[in-house]
């Protein structure tokens, strides 16, 4: 148990995840507004 604080400390990791969450948010609000600009033609 000396590793102790390392896998908080794995910047490469962490970077990645955040990226993929940044980019799920990003294509579910791109989903979104293409779905309300569909919606309006009626």
């Amino acid at each position: 148990m000396g590793y102790g604080m390392l896998p908080l400390v794995n910047w490469g990791n962490g970077i990645v995840m955040i990226g993929v969450f940044v980019a799920v948010v990003i294509a579910l609000i791109v989903v979104l507004i293409n779905f309300m600009n569909s919606g309006k033609k009626d």
